[in-house]
């Protein structure tokens, strides 16, 4: 069965959007979590870019220390625990719950990028920094450290396209509500950055932790405590894939590598004779 292309189910869930099935309250209520979502999402985003452009050194976290330092291992530990506990079954459920309604489960992937984009900027935001700056790029390293950085978050745009723009920034509930009708989830991803690695959105994160032109003990905590997680919670995506896709995902995962891609080198010059 052919699955639409990422263009086409965008303009689908658009030309939905546009034309809505009548329902007064039901189309305040989409364009409600709409405008929201997407303002959040924004929000957490540019909190995110500047905060680790400067290396956790700037934001408006104004906690006095030592007490600083429990205040922002919280906001780090509160983003993957409660990220992963949402992916779950419980967490699910709870989050159809969450609009009261029989709007819920239309709109959970929507309420699900919501809460995780209200926990990312309060991570960025709300980071009290150290004052404390062990490294700053600067002349030609200036740029260098700029261009890896700039190429980390298009790599994280592109794997977020490839596995599914619409879920990923919140689109697909709230679209999916004006045109009252049931969400449809992307394909299994296999294409574009998924055919180098399982995990591209986790591994371009990753990179965007660590390719910051500014180093402070504040961005090392985060960088480690965050990385550590890119590595681990896919592990429990993975199992979610094998239980919904069966043999079609085990056949990708025996052929397409976790995180780090590999290199087949090719014999331009013939076949070596066995040693």
């Amino acid at each position: 069965m052919a699955h639409p292309s990422h263009f086409a189910r965008i303009r689908t869930l658009v030309r939905g959007a546009l034309s809505p099935e009548p329902g007064a309250g039901r189309i305040a209520l989409a364009l409600a979590f709409g405008v929201t979502v997407h303002l959040v999402f924004a929000a957490a985003v540019l909190a995110m870019v500047l905060a680790m452009w400067f290396g956790m050194s700037r934001s408006l976290g104004t906690v006095p220390w030592p007490y600083a330092a429990a205040a922002n291992a919280l906001l780090i530990l509160q983003f993957p625990l409660v990220h992963s506990l949402l992916l779950t079954g419980p967490g699910g459920r709870w989050l159809t719950r969450l609009v009261p309604g029989p709007h819920g489960a239309t709109l959970s992937t929507t309420t699900y990028a919501m809460i995780a984009s209200l926990q990312l900027f309060a991570l960025f935001a709300l980071w009290t920094p150290s004052g404390i700056i062990w490294w700053q790029a600067e002349a030609t390293m200036f740029y260098v450290m700029g261009a890896a950085y700039g190429l980390s978050w298009l790599l994280l745009m592109k794997a977020s396209w490839d596995a599914g723009a619409e879920v990923q920034a919140g689109a697909l509930g709230w679209m999916s509500l004006m045109k009252n009708a049931k969400p449809r989830f992307p394909d299994m991803p296999t294409g574009g950055l998924f055919r180098v690695i399982r995990q591209p959105i986790y591994v371009a994160f990753a990179l965007t932790l660590w390719t910051v032109p500014v180093w402070t003990p504040d961005q090392l905590a985060l960088a480690m405590t965050l990385t550590a997680y890119c590595l681990a919670a896919p592990r429990l995506k993975e199992r979610r894939f094998a239980a919904r896709y069966g043999n079609r995902f085990r056949d990708y995962q025996r052929t397409v590598p976790y995180a780090v891609p590999t290199v087949s080198i090719g014999h331009r010059h013939g076949k070596r004779s066995p040693q």
